[in-house]
């Protein structure tokens, strides 16, 4: 049919997914970006009919504030935008350039905030893309990380005529080449800085403990990242935490926050903290640990304290993530 409209097919994309982040530090950007991930079900596993009341009244009112002073300490003024998003779209141009293939589409997306998932995906099957690789940022499984990533992606499939087929890289907590890029970054800082740290505090976000008794793997990854880091690097002691908790209910212990006040009583003055499970230097490293972690260190008695920086765009995160999508690319 010579009146058939110009079908785009042959490629594959390869979608990066982040957490998100918001628009800008605004007290109106910061609200939305919050009800968007405070509203999904698997982040907060409660009843929906209270929590919406609780969410709406309360926490939307008075949390958007403290969310953007938090943000500001952070924020990339002479960009305008987030360390997290910034990083991300610097993995993204750098795989891009890594995988050197016109057939190859890589972009990235946010699972909440901008670039929504929705949004890239529907662009990816316009430009032709008839396989999808979702390659989300989080190296340890966790269902308020990656399945809500799958969620979303799933969701968005639902209302193609046309979808790709599709494939998803769920973890990786364990891969070689992370494991080496982590204690590489460790080594890294420890040739940096001219003293030597008692303790290394090996941190991840943390999730209710109720979401691990029913059966989320997460804290088994985030415990098995944390071995295979110590077996590669045995000179300094590593000790597991979590941090970043929220509302009343017990979380994944110890908690990363009174490790670092209870630390200098125990003679562990010098530390170095490490954030693997984060792809991407955030608020949550940057502010809740360099900041806030730093200051309760120092202010409990602690002498020496930094942040090993996220492996965010460097040579050996992008030869991981590389490796991740070559698995799943035809030859």
């Amino acid at each position: 049919m010579t009146d058939h409209p110009e079908v785009k097919y042959g490629k594959t994309g390869v979608l990066l997914i982040n957490l998100g982040t918001p628009d800008s530090t605004s007290w109106f950007d910061i609200r939305k970006y919050l009800k968007e991930f405070l509203s999904d079900k698997r982040v907060i596993e409660v009843n929906p009919f209270f929590w919406k009341i609780i969410l709406n009244l309360f926490i939307l009112t008075f949390r958007p504030s403290k969310t953007a002073k938090a943000y500001k300490e952070i924020w990339m003024k002479d960009l305008n935008i987030s360390p997290l998003k910034y990083f991300t779209e610097m993995q993204t141009k750098k795989l891009r350039n890594k995988i050197e293939n016109d057939k190859i589409i890589v972009d990235y997306a946010m699972r909440y905030g901008n670039p929504s998932i929705n949004l890239k995906i529907k662009k990816l099957q316009e430009e032709g893309c008839e396989n999808l690789i979702v390659l989300p940022l989080y190296p340890q499984y966790a269902a308020p990380t990656t399945a809500t990533v799958c969620d979303e992606v799933y969701r968005s499939l639902m209302k193609m005529r046309w979808q790709p087929s599709l494939q998803i890289v769920s973890h990786y907590e364990s891969d070689p080449m992370y494991i080496d890029a982590l204690v590489n970054s460790i080594n890294k800082k420890l040739s940096e800085i001219d003293w030597k740290p008692d303790i290394i505090i090996a941190s991840y976000h943390g999730i209710p403990q109720k979401y691990f008794e029913k059966g989320d793997p997460y804290q088994c990854y985030c415990q098995k990242t944390s071995r295979l880091i110590t077996e590669k690097f045995n000179k300094i002691p590593i000790k597991t935490t979590f941090q970043s908790r929220f509302g009343p209910q017990e979380w994944l212990k110890p908690y990363t926050d009174k490790t670092f006040e209870e630390l200098p009583k125990e003679g562990k003055k010098k530390i170095l903290v490490i954030c693997p499970g984060f792809s991407s230097d955030c608020v949550e490293t940057l502010e809740e640990i360099l900041i806030q972690g730093k200051e309760s260190f120092i202010k409990s008695g602690g002498e020496n304290f930094d942040l090993i920086p996220c492996l965010n765009d460097n040579d050996d995160h992008i030869n991981l993530l590389n490796r991740l999508v070559s698995n799943y690319l035809k030859n």
